[in-house]
């Protein structure tokens, strides 16, 4: 008689591989169909259906317990290429605003069908995303719950409305918003990187300016090229 062996992961574990907070976790447990064992207050996970239900949405592991191989420091997203995938979209209705966003998710390079499929229906729920206004009619909408898509799976897209868009997050300044910078990163870890560095193109950077004009193309992509340039040329100054 042969004992099958069963390789159990806790959370921890798990959100270290998946490079994701333990409540992004426990929101695939509740509503996207991983499975778990409770063992008094603890949830455990069989590797292997962990495995089976990541690819299936094709999500990979990054370290841990789940990586293929040794995991390796990635670059910082490039904000620059990411625009000319996502797009800046003109004239853009307020109510056409999530619509927008489905297609911006649906051309998400690197990503599979299920994966994208998941994304938009995480777009049309109530709170599926968080507008993040940062004052002056500026807005960078991302989804609440990042997560981990491969390197080469993030976009940013900039929608310029026709009119002010509406929701129930404060806006600091009081100001309506009409400018939105959009973004869905490659991982937990990038979607923070990335948040920071359009706050920076935007306070320090130059790209407030562009995107408020309603600039050529041309002209808000160089925005965030020079931005982007100015930010590695501050890093390399800082003392080691």
């Amino acid at each position: 008689m042969f004992r099958v062996s069963v390789m159990y992961l806790n959370i921890v574990q798990l959100a270290e591989s998946f490079g994701v907070e333990e409540d992004v976790v426990e929101g695939w447990v509740e509503k996207e169909g991983l499975r778990a064992i409770r063992d008094r207050e603890r949830l455990l996970f069989d590797r292997s259906q962990v495995v089976e239900w990541a690819a299936a949405r094709g999500l990979a592991a990054k370290a841990g317990f789940l990586a293929a191989g040794r995991s390796v420091r990635l670059a910082s997203p490039r904000l620059e290429p990411m625009l000319r995938t996502g797009g800046i979209w003109r004239e853009v209705a307020a109510a056409k605003v999530r619509e927008v966003m489905e297609t911006i998710v649906d051309k998400l390079p690197g990503a599979t069908p299920p994966v994208r499929q998941l994304l938009a229906q995480r777009l049309h729920l109530l709170d599926g995303i968080s507008w993040a206004a940062v004052g002056g009619g500026l807005a960078l909408p991302h989804l609440r719950t990042p997560v981990a898509l491969g390197r080469d799976a993030g976009t940013f897209a900039v929608l310029i409305l026709r009119e002010a868009v509406l929701f129930n997050e404060p806006v600091p300044d009081q100001v309506p918003v009409t400018r939105l910078l959009f973004f869905v990163a490659p991982s937990p870890r990038a979607h923070l990187e990335m948040l920071g560095q359009l706050s920076n193109a935007l306070l320090r950077g130059g790209l407030r300016q562009p995107v408020m004009d309603g600039a050529p193309d041309g002209e808000i992509f160089a925005a965030v090229a020079a931005a982007e340039a100015g930010a590695a040329g501050g890093k390399e100054r800082q003392p080691q």
